[in-house]
């Protein structure tokens, strides 16, 4: 579409006329649909004609929701799911098979790194994690039998980034398919299918929704390989919930705005973060300083409001530190309108066998919406209650 991305978002997949005028879209709460007559359930068993039959499979408040995700992410198709790991659950179930092999990034998300390298292992899927940060690492990953290439960027803690052109030519190259995580950059920032990558899972409970009050997410891809992602949703049955479709089509209405203000403050705050005697080291795409902020920017049209930071002292300062913070509450997820932070410690399960440690004194913020100048000043007096009669 010509359109620009709020254009898009306002009005894209959406016609009152449908729903007696109804400028926002109705909120289809309904399991079941009738059919007029033997006759039209009869074409529609014969594949002649589509109509709504039951939520599981399709339902019109959840389509526009669809239909909107797909045109976002600059593709062809999308199923939205009643969970993001049930999204990128359905893309690998869709493609892989018994004897196959799958690489993934080795600082992934830590459910996703569960699902690949110890449920797929039960059904002989064998897998690879690797340094996604050097494109020769993929190459050298490659079996005969290597189906799917699993990349996250920027990564989950360490917000390392890859480059998503030169993996999807390699992918190609080698009959490969590639999957991307790109929740953190949001279709607003960055559109992975553009280039080359094939599909694209997002956890709808974070940006896409924006007010923590949901779980959802998404897969988007071209229409050949949208098939079996829809008989994986159905058979496995991991559903979106019109309501829970009709939150996430009202968080959109304010993507753009939001990604924004997060883009904004996340700067002042990185910043802010990176200046601090307190701190060691700032990951964040964002900031020239990132080892691949060349990279990141050729990527992305802006950044979120994620990132990760690595505190002098120990244990006792980083806990000082996270429990005198007024503004950033302590939870597991992001992308909401409030700030969070999270200890790096917790991130990943002891038993990761992908050679992947974490400094016990990493920290993960979420920047949101509050004014920036709090959220500066909140961090300062932390640190200083954290280091509170240190002279140094």
């Amino acid at each position: 579409m010509k359109e620009k991305v709020r254009t898009i978002i306002s009005h894209y997949g959406e016609d009152p006329k449908r729903f007696l005028g109804s400028i926002s879209p109705p909120i289809f709460e309904a399991s079941n649909f009738a059919f007029s007559s033997y006759e039209e359930l009869e074409r529609y068993q014969d594949g002649e004609i589509k109509k709504y039959v039951y939520t599981r499979g399709i339902n019109p408040t959840t389509e526009i929701l669809e239909n909107k995700l797909a045109v976002l992410e600059k593709g062809e198709r999308c199923k939205v799911f009643s969970s993001g790991v049930s999204a990128i659950s359905a893309a690998l179930f869709s493609l892989l098979k018994s004897g196959d092999h799958i690489i993934g990034v080795n600082s992934t998300y830590n459910p996703t790194y569960e699902i690949i390298s110890s449920y797929l292992a039960r059904f002989n899927i064998s897998s690879t994690f690797v340094d996604g940060r050097d494109v020769r690492n993929f190459k050298d990953a490659i079996k005969s039998n290597t189906r799917v290439i699993y990349l996250e960027s920027p990564t989950s803690f360490t917000f390392e980034v890859q480059d998503l052109p030169n993996i999807a030519r390699i992918a190609k190259d080698n009959n490969i398919y590639t999957i991307i995580d790109n929740t953190w950059a949001t279709p607003y920032f960055q559109n992975p299918l553009e280039y080359g990558i094939d599909i694209v899972v997002h956890s709808a409970s974070k940006y896409l929704g924006g007010h923590s009050d949901l779980v959802g997410g998404a897969v988007i891809t071209r229409e050949e390989l949208i098939g079996n992602i829809e008989r994986e949703s159905s058979l496995i049955g991991g559903t979106l919930g019109p309501f829970e479709s009709w939150l996430i089509l009202r968080g959109l209405r304010t993507l753009p705005l939001r990604m924004s203000a997060h883009y904004e403050s996340a700067m002042k705050v990185a910043s802010f973060l990176e200046a601090h005697k307190r701190v060691i080291r700032v990951n964040y795409p964002g900031l020239s300083s990132h080892p691949q902020y060349n990279l990141a920017r050729s990527l992305m049209r802006g950044f979120s409001g994620v990132m990760s930071f690595e505190m002098e002292g120990g244990e006792e300062e980083l806990k000082g530190f996270i429990n005198n913070l007024r503004f950033f509450k302590i939870a597991v997820s992001w992308g909401g309108y409030e700030s969070l932070v999270f200890p790096g410690r917790f991130a990943f399960e002891k038993n990761r066998k992908d050679n992947i440690t974490l400094s016990s004194q990493l920290i993960r913020i979420s920047v949101g919406l509050e004014d920036v100048e709090d959220l500066l000043e909140d961090l300062d007096q932390a640190f200083s209650k954290a280091f509170l009669g240190h002279t140094s």
